[in-house]
């Protein structure tokens, strides 16, 4: 079986390598492509080697973009690509707009195509990324949950069972897979840090970042955190220069980004972490430690119901309340069912043992009940 791997930011690599592996431990051949929507020479090197996944079969190279002018640029080059490979089935992950490109090409050139992390929803329509979701589970003939309450929202919208497959969560695959290298490779050393000893900050959406007064008040409130606990920031040069030009509080400490070995310790060293990331709420969550997502809403809450994430809005007043209350008495560490390390194999699973795209039902098709999965 040929089966065509989609990733197009960093994120991806590490919700893409567990099924990649379990595919190719099953004799699938398995094509790696690499959108370059998202594309930093020297980031980009290091989750390679960090993560031990190889190089990408093939490189489309689109750059950065309007939504529109990256969506159509996927398009037109994976367009020819998959009709050259011919796959039996294509893979996309998460929500950007790499994924939704390549599942339109690929519904309407045959190949079955599954959705890693299907049925996330934030119920926020401003996101971009959730517009992304909503339609490439629409395309989709496997509809790959990384939870139970993702399951639920795919059963709300009508989708049928046969489609539906409760599989965990593949970042966390990842996680423990990488932990342990993680813990030995010397990131608190090298900042000078002592476990439990500070917190860890990450901003990068736009909606946080680009506009000054969101960002203001973002950086007063982590300013009145570090009074209580120092914090440490890796940016992105786009995200550092307008963190600069507001100035950094005292206490917050700005660095450089760090690769996915060197980030997974600092997690996991955390007293407290505070994100925009969906990423990171679940990786917090796998590690056990304290998250305050600087966000009104999540399309993650399994993260906050069964895990150790809490929302804090993006006003200062709320961040700071919230922080301040995860620190003087943080959530007891726990994790969903299934973020254990084998969602990957259960991924390889369903598709290895499915059959080809004319033995079943497609997206649209009607199937009685008694022919439902």
């Amino acid at each position: 079986m040929r089966i065509v791997c989609v990733v197009g930011a960093r994120p991806n690599f590490m919700k893409i390598k567990p099924v990649m592996d379990a595919l190719e431990r099953r004799g699938a051949e398995v094509l790696l492509v690499h959108t370059g929507q998202h594309y930093d020479a020297a980031m980009n090197d290091v989750f390679f080697e960090d993560l031990g996944i190889r190089r990408p079969d093939r490189s489309l190279g689109v750059g950065s973009g309007s939504h529109a002018e990256q969506t159509a640029r996927v398009m037109t080059g994976f367009e020819p690509l998959l009709t050259e490979v011919a796959p039996d089935a294509v893979v996309v992950v998460g929500d950007i707009n790499s994924t939704v490109a390549c599942a339109l090409v690929a519904a309407k050139a045959g190949p079955l195509l599954a959705h890693v992390e299907a049925g996330l929803r934030s119920r926020d329509w401003r996101m971009p990324e959730e517009v992304n979701r909503v339609v490439t589970d629409r395309l989709s003939d496997y509809l790959l949950a990384p939870s139970e309450d993702a399951v639920e929202n795919l059963r709300a919208e009508g989708y049928r069972e046969d489609q539906i497959h409760l599989v965990g969560n593949v970042m966390i695959d990842s996680l423990l897979a990488n932990l342990p290298r993680a813990r030995q490779a010397g990131a608190l050393e090298r900042l000078d840090l002592e476990p439990g000893g500070y917190g860890l900050v990450t901003l990068h959406r736009p909606a946080n970042v680009d506009d000054p007064a969101v960002l203001g008040g973002m950086l007063k409130a982590l300013g009145e955190v570090a009074r209580r606990c120092p914090l440490l920031l890796p940016a992105h040069p786009r995200a550092a220069d307008k963190i600069t030009a507001l100035g950094v509080p005292e206490g917050v400490r700005l660095v450089p980004p760090a690769g996915y070995l060197d980030f997974l310790a600092l997690q996991a060293s955390a007293r407290i972490v505070l994100t925009d990331s969906g990423g990171v709420q679940e990786e917090t969550t796998a590690l056990g430690v304290p998250c305050v997502t600087l966000r009104e809403n999540t399309e993650r809450p399994i993260t906050v119901t069964e895990g150790t994430n809490v929302l804090a809005g993006v006003e200062p007043e709320g961040i700071l309340r919230t922080a301040l209350a995860v620190l003087d008495a943080p959530p007891p560490a726990r994790r969903p069912a299934l973020w254990d390390g084998r969602a990957g194999e259960r991924i390889a699973e369903v598709l290895l043992n499915g059959g080809p795209a004319g033995s079943r039902p497609r997206p649209t098709d009607l199937v009685s009940p008694a022919g439902n999965g």
